[in-house]
Formats: C-alpha cells, sequence, structure tokens
C-alpha cells in the first residue's frame, strides 16, 4: 500500500487535487487535520471517494473526522484512547510509534499497521528490517522522507506500506493548479516501488 499524505489543500482544490492521486495510482489517501477547514474538505471528499483523516492527535479529532466521512484514521502518535475508540468501532487506525516499545505497544492495543515514524531520522530502510526482525508479524507502514529513488528499498526491508507527502503533494503546486504534474509524479512513485514482493497497491 501507498498512503498519500495531503497537507494544504484548500475546499477549493481539494477534489482535484484527490482525483489526479487517484488516477496515478494511489488508492489510499488521508487528508490531514492541521489544514485549514480540514473537516469540510473530508466532508467534500467523502460524498464521492474512499478517504482518510490524518494528523489525528486525540480522540475527540478522530470522532469529529468520522463523523464528517473520513473512513480510517492516521496519526503521528500513539494515543490510546484514539486507538481503542477506532478499534471499538472497526475503523482502521494507523497511529505512529518510533521506538520499539512503541511499536510493539500500538499494535497490542490494536493498530491495523503501525506508521514508523519519521523513519528517515533514525535509518531508513535499515530502522524498517532492524524492527522486523523481533516484530515480523506486526505491519509497518513506513512514513518521513520516502520517494521515488529509495521508494524500492523500503518495501524490501520488510514495510506493509509506506506514506508519501510533500515530495508529491507540495503546496506550490496545489496552489497552481498543476494536478497534472501531481498526477505525474504519483505515476512515477508507484512505478518505482513495484516489485516482486511486497507489491503495493
Amino acid at each position: 500500500m501507498i498512503l498519500g499524505i495531503i497537507r494544504g489543500a484548500t475546499v477549493q482544490n481539494v477534489l482535484p487535487v484527490i482525483e489526479a492521486t487517484l488516477s496515478g495510482g494511489i488508492k489510499d489517501i488521508e487528508l490531514t487535520l492541521n489544514s485549514p477547514d480540514a473537516l469540510e474538505q473530508i466532508r467534500i471528499v467523502a460524498k464521492k471517494y474512499k478517504i482518510g483523516a490524518g494528523t489525528v492527535l486525540n480522540k475527540t479529532e478522530a470522532e469529529q473526522a468520522v463523523k464528517a466521512g473520513a473512513s480510517f484514521i492516521v496519526s503521528p502518535i500513539a494515543d490510546e484512547e484514539t486507538i481503542i475508540f477506532c478499534v471499538k468501532h472497526g475503523i482502521p487506525i494507523y497511529p505512529g510509534a518510533l521506538t520499539p516499545s512503541e511499536v510493539f505497544r500500538a499494535w497490542e492495543l490494536g493498530a491495523t499497521m503501525v506508521k514508523v515514524f519519521p523513519v528517515k531520522s533514525v535509518g531508513g530502510p535499515d530502522y524498517i528490517k532492524e524492527l522486523k526482525g523481533p516484530f515480523n508479524n506486526i505491519k509497518l507502514l513506513a512514513c518521513g522522507g520516502v520517494r521515488s529513488d529509495n521508494i524500492r528499498e523500503y518495501f524490501k526491508a520488510g514495510a506493509e506500506a509506506v506514506a508519501v507527502g510533500s515530495s508529491i503533494f507540495s503546496k506550490e503546486l496545489m496552489d497552481a493548479g498543476k494536478y497534472s504534474e501531481i498526477e505525474k509524479r504519483v505515476k512515477e512513485l508507484v512505478a518505482a516501488g513495484k516489485y516482486s514482493g511486497n507489491t503495493p497497491h
């Protein structure tokens, strides 16, 4: 799986950005709650497409996002109340963790997949490979510094998924309405990530 992180879109451009992303081949997309009018953006997109909410920091934000139409929740942290809420209501939850203890705890609480963030700062693919030693049964989502030129290394290291943000969904491209460029970058990333193994979908 490749997860697209869209931060800084607007209610005016969010739909064409989403559509360019889907056309490029990324089907799992989050809109971050620290964007202006994020809940309204989720409401707009959820009428037509499956969408997730990102940068969710607590249970209240998770509840608001789900009410707006978010079908999954992504967080930079492993907030226990948020994870438990999502598990209880059958909502996929991707909490952030970094240390082995945090990764294990998030998984034990019922995470759908644990987002290893910021993975670039602690060794990138090598760190994913190290975590997979003791935690071969824990599904990991690599986030932070994933690009077309290194995505394959993350999958080879054992990541079940990767997340990509500003390297593709830059505010400049979105504000300028350069949706074809976003689609092109998405296609390049998806093509770069394909190999025989944990093939992204």
